[in-house]
C-alpha cells in the first residue's frame, strides 16, 4: 500500500533518472517520451486513487515512510496522505504536468539542455506531490523548498542571458523572504501544540481553539506571511512578472499547475486554524483584495504577451487568497482548479503564438523582432486558428463570461464577497471589470487586424505536439466550471469532510447577470479602442501608462528601499569592517612582527669576528655587572 500511496512521486523520480542516466544516448522525443510517460503514469495513479476514494466520506490513504527526526518532544515521520483534498490538487498537478510536458517536446525542440529541461521538469512535479501529499507541516515544507529550488533552475534555464539569470535569483531570494514567516509559523505550531501532524494540530486547535485564539492568530499570519512569497501576494508578488525570462511551458506549469498554488493550498489545509483566526482573515481578505485590483491594472499595459499573464495570474491568485480570508475555501479551492486550464491554456497558447513568430522569421528572412511584444503580432488568428479558439476561450472564461469555467468560480467568491465583506468585494468587482478589458485588449493586439510585421504575416500554426495539448485544456475550459455547477455544488459535497466551509452560497441570477454584462462590455469596448493597434503604443509614453507598466513602481520601491541600502550596508561591512578594521589589525600585527624580525636580521650577518666581537661584549657585559654589584 505504501508503494501505490508513493507512486504518484515515484513516476517522475523515475524519468528523472532514466534522463539523468542515459539522456545523452537518447533521442529527443524519447528524453520527452519518458518524461512525459512518467507524469501520465502518476496521472493514471491519481485517478485511481480518486476511485477509492469515493468508495467513503471518511476515506484516505495514509503511509509512513520513515521516522525523520525524534529529538525530545519532536517526532516526525515522512508522512504522506491522500484524501479528498489532496487528490483534487494532485490530479490538478499530474493532469495539466502531462500536457505541460507534452507541449514541452514540440516547444523545446533543438535547445542545446534539452534532456536537463525535462529533467528539472520531473523534479518539479514530483516536489510539488510531496507538497500537496504531506501529512504535516515539516513535509510540506520540504516539498515547499524544493518546488522553490525548480523554480530557481527553471525560470534561469537559459542562464546565458544575466536578465534570465538575475530572473531566477530574483525568484529564489523574495520567496525565502516568505519562507522565513513560514517557518517560524512551523516552530510556533510545535510550540504550542507539540506536534506538527496535521491530524494533531487541527484536532486541539478545535479543542482548545479560544484559550488559543491569540496564539493561532500569529500562527495563521506567520503562515500567511509564507504564502505572499510562494502565491505572489503584496508585498512580495514582484518576483512571478520576472519569472516569464524562462520557457514558456515552465510558466504555465509554474502559473497554472504547481508553485503558486502551493499558499492557497496551504491556507486550505489549514482552514480550522484559519477559522479561529479572525483578525488574520480580515487582514488576508484585504491583501487579497488589493493584489488582484494592483496586479490587474498592471495587466492593462504591458506589452509582452507573456507578462499580461502573469499579472492576471497574480490577480487570479488574489482572488482565491481573498476566498481564503472570507472564509469561502471550497471557492478559492475551484477557482484553483479552473484557472489550472484556462490559464495553462492562455500560457500555452502565449508559447505557440510565440513560436509561431519565430517561426515567420525564419521563413521571412526578414528584420529580427522581439517574438513576445503585441506591437509586432496582428492578424494572428487566420494563421493560427487552433492556437486563437485556444487563447480566446481562456481569455473568455478569464474574464467570466458565461458558460465557461471563470465565470462559475469567480461568481462564488463574489457572491461571498457581497455576502460578507463589501469593501473586498468592491475591490473584486472593479478588478473583474479590468481583467475582463485587459483580455479584450490582448486578444485584439494579437489575433486582431493585420500583421504589422512580417513574423506574424508568415507565422504558422503549431505542429501537433503543442496543438493536442491546447485543444485538451480548452475542453478543460469549457467544461470545469461543472465540478461545482451552482445548483448541486458537487465539489463543495466532496470535500465536506476535510474542508470547512459555510452554507453552500445560492447562485444570485441579478448578480451574475450584472457581471457578465460588464464582462462582455469590457471586453467590446478593448476590442473596439484597440482597432487601432498604435494605441498601445500612446498609452505606454503616458504618466499613467508608465506607472501601470511599471507594476505601481514596487519594483523600484524595493531598490530605493531594501535593495540599495543593502548593498550600502554591504559596502561599508565588506571595505571598512571587513578590509579596513579586521583585515587591518590582522595585518598590522603581521606586519610588527614582520618588521621585528627584519631588523634582528641584520645581526645574522655569517662572519665570524662579528659573532666573536658580540660574545666578547657580552662577557665585558656580564663582568662588569658581577664587579658593580661586588660593591
Amino acid at each position: 500500500m505504501e508503494l501505490f500511496i508513493l507512486s504518484p512521486i515515484l513516476f517522475p523520480l523515475l524519468g528523472l533518472l532514466i534522463n539523468a542516466a542515459f539522456g545523452r544516448r537518447m533521442s529527443e522525443r524519447a528524453i520527452g517520451g519518458v518524461a512525459t510517460l512518467a507524469a501520465a503514469a502518476s496521472f493514471a495513479v491519481c485517478l485511481a486513487m480518486f476511485g477509492q476514494l469515493t468508495a467513503s466520506e471518511e476515506a484516505r490513504l495514509t503511509a509512513t515512510i520513515a521516522p525523520w527526526i525524534s529529538a525530545g518532544a519532536l517526532n516526525v515521520s515522512f508522512g504522506f496522505l491522500v484524501d479528498r483534498l489532496s487528490i483534487v490538487i494532485m490530479l490538478i498537478v499530474t493532469g495539466v504536468g502531462t500536457l505541460i510536458h507534452m507541449f514541452s517536446v514540440g516547444y523545446m525542440h533543438g535547445d542545446e539542455r534539452f534532456q536537463r529541461y525535462f529533467i528539472y521538469l520531473n523534479l518539479f512535479l514530483a516536489s510539488m506531490l510531496v507538497l500537496v501529499m504531506a501529512d504535516n507541516f515539516l513535509v510540506l515544507f520540504m516539498g515547499w523548498e524544493l518546488v522553490g529550488l525548480c523554480s530557481y533552475l527553471l525560470i534561469g534555464f537559459w542562464f546565458r542571458n544575466l536578465k534570465n539569470a538575475e530572473a531566477g535569483r530574483k525568484a529564489f531570494v523574495v520567496n525565502r523572504i516568505g519562507d522565513v514567516g513560514f517557518l517560524l509559523g512551523i516552530l510556533l505550531i510545535f510550540v504550542t501544540f507539540g506536534s506538527l501532524s496535521f491530524a494533531d494540530v487541527f484536532a486541539q486547535a478545535e479543542a482548545r481553539g479560544e484559550a488559543l485564539a491569540g496564539t493561532i492568530g500569529l500562527i495563521t499570519l506567520l503562515l500567511f506571511i509564507g504564502a505572499t512569497g510562494k502565491s505572489a501576494q503584496i508585498p512580495l508578488f514582484v518576483w512571478l512578472p520576472d519569472a516569464m525570462a524562462g520557457p514558456t511551458p515552465v510558466s504555465a506549469l509554474i502559473h497554472a499547475a504547481t508553485m503558486v498554488t502551493a499558499g492557497v493550498y496551504m491556507m486550505i489545509r489549514a482552514s480550522v486554524l484559519y477559522e479561529l483566526a479572525p483578525t488574520t482573515q480580515a487582514i488576508v481578505a484585504i491583501v487579497g483584495a488589493l493584489t488582484a485590483l494592483v496586479a490587474g491594472a498592471s495587466a492593462l499595459r504591458q506589452l509582452d504577451i507573456k507578462k499580461v499573464l502573469a499579472y492576471s495570474t497574480v490577480s487570479q491568485l488574489g482572488y482565491m487568497v481573498a476566498a481564503c480570508g472570507l472564509g469561502a475555501f471550497v471557492a478559492a479551492d475551484f477557482h484553483l482548479l479552473t484557472h489550472a486550464f484556462f490559464k495553462a491554456a492562455l500560457f500555452l497558447a502565449a508559447g505557440s503564438v510565440i513560436h509561431g513568430m519565430e517561426h515567420g522569421m525564419h521563413a521571412a528572412h526578414g528584420a529580427h523582432v522581439d517574438a513576445q511584444d503585441m506591437r509586432h503580432m496582428g492578424g494572428l488568428a487566420r494563421r493560427m486558428p487552433i492556437t486563437f479558439v485556444a487563447f480566446l476561450l481562456g481569455g473568455l472564461a478569464l474574464a467570466g463570461v458565461p458558460p465557461l469555467s471563470g465565470f462559475f468560480s469567480k461568481d462564488e467568491i463574489l457572491l461571498d464577497a457581497f455576502k460578507h465583506n463589501l469593501p473586498v468585494f468592491a475591490l473584486l468587482a472593479v478588478s473583474s471589470v479590468v481583467t475582463a478589458f485587459y483580455v479584450g485588449r490582448q486578444i485584439a493586439l494579437v489575433f486582431g487586424g493585420r500583421p504589422r510585421s512580417d513574423a506574424a504575416a508568415h507565422a504558422a500554426e503549431s505542429n501537433w505536439l503543442m496543438t493536442v495539448p491546447l485543444v485538451a485544456l480548452t475542453v478543460g475550459t469549457l467544461f470545469a466550471g461543472l465540478f461545482n455547477f451552482p445548483t448541486t455544488h458537487p465539489l463543495t459535497e466532496w470535500l465536506a469532510p476535510v474542508v470547512r466551509h459555510g452554507e453552500a452560497p445560492k447562485f444570485d441570477v441579478a448578480l451574475a447577470a450584472v457581471f457578465s454584462a460588464l464582462a462582455i462590455g469590457a471586453l467590446a469596448a478593448a476590442w473596439w479602442l484597440y482597432r487601432n493597434p498604435e494605441r498601445a503604443q500612446t498609452e505606454a509614453e503616458t504618466a499613467l501608462g508608465r506607472f501601470l507598466a511599471r507594476a505601481w513602481y514596487f519594483d523600484e520601491a524595493y531598490k530605493a528601499l531594501v535593495v540599495k541600502p543593502f548593498y550600502v550596508i554591504s559596502t561599508v561591512c565588506a571595505q571598512v569592517i571587513d578590509v579596513g578594521a579586521i583585515d587591518g589589525a590582522v595585518n598590522g600585527v603581521g606586519r610588527l612582527f614582520r618588521d621585528l624580525g627584519a631588523s634582528l636580521r641584520g645581526l645574522q650577518t655569517g662572519f665570524v669576528r662579528n659573532y666573536g666581537l658580540v660574545m666578547l661584549a657580552g662577557a665585558v657585559l656580564v663582568v662588569a655587572y658581577f664587579v658593580l654589584n661586588a660593591r
